[in-house]
């Protein structure tokens, strides 16, 4: 895999992401993302090291998490979850959009209503590099421990005692992700949860595509 087509796309999956955390904050009633600058595309606003570089080796990864201040919103649990969940759900659908610009592209192509060039063709390989990367990038965030965004959706459903329980040992949950991600004991339920989600949207955007061909 070359770096050259991997690279923009996980700059802009990661930006999307955080500015998607950052915009439903904002939209709460919270002005800190907005005070942060975090209500931007600019990558180095929001790059990670570590996570950048699990992005980079292992393909999933995570952000610089944006500051948010839960006291704005009228639900203090509900509205925290919602800006949890807006980041992997902004990963989704860009991912999505742009899986159906790639089906587009392949039947244009294959009905000759579009001509190959090297241009086209290395557009065609960015894109599915970020479509990859961010429905990745959503998936493992989905995931309930700390840091990601899955804990700050799951926490709403836990009791109180469990809850600071939780968040009592959040670093030590940290440790055990990594430890994870290392030795792969994640590919496999994140690899299950990828395929389903891509081969869907492939599924439905080349049915979608064939049967604008026909009509």
């Amino acid at each position: 895999m070359s770096y050259i087509y991997l690279i923009p796309g996980i700059l802009l999956a990661i930006s999307l992401h955080e500015f998607a955390h950052g915009w439903v904050s904002w939209r709460l009633g919270d002005p800190t993302p907005k005070q942060e600058k975090r209500l931007t595309l600019n990558p180095l606003r929001h790059l990670d090291p570590i996570g950048a570089f699990c992005m980079l080796i292992f393909h999933m990864g995570w952000a610089k998490p944006v500051m948010i201040n839960p006291y704005y919103y009228k639900n203090k649990r509900v509205g925290t979850a919602l800006v949890s969940l807006a980041g992997p759900l902004m990963n989704i659908l860009t991912g999505g959009i742009s899986i159906f610009i790639l089906a587009w592209i392949e039947s244009s192509v294959q009905y000759g209503t579009l001509p190959g060039s090297r241009a086209l063709e290395m557009f065609y390989v960015v894109l599915y590099y970020f479509s990859m990367l961010s429905i990745n990038l959503a998936v493992f965030n989905l995931i309930p421990l700390p840091p990601l965004d899955g804990s700050k959706i799951l926490a709403v459903f836990l009791p109180e005692p469990v809850l600071e329980w939780f968040n009592r040992y959040d670093k030590y949950f940290m440790i055990i992700l990594l430890v994870a991600l290392y030795l792969g004991f994640l590919d496999g339920p994140i690899e299950a949860a990828y395929t389903v989600i891509e081969n869907g949207i492939w599924k439905f955007a080349m049915f979608f595509f064939a049967k604008s061909v026909i009509i």
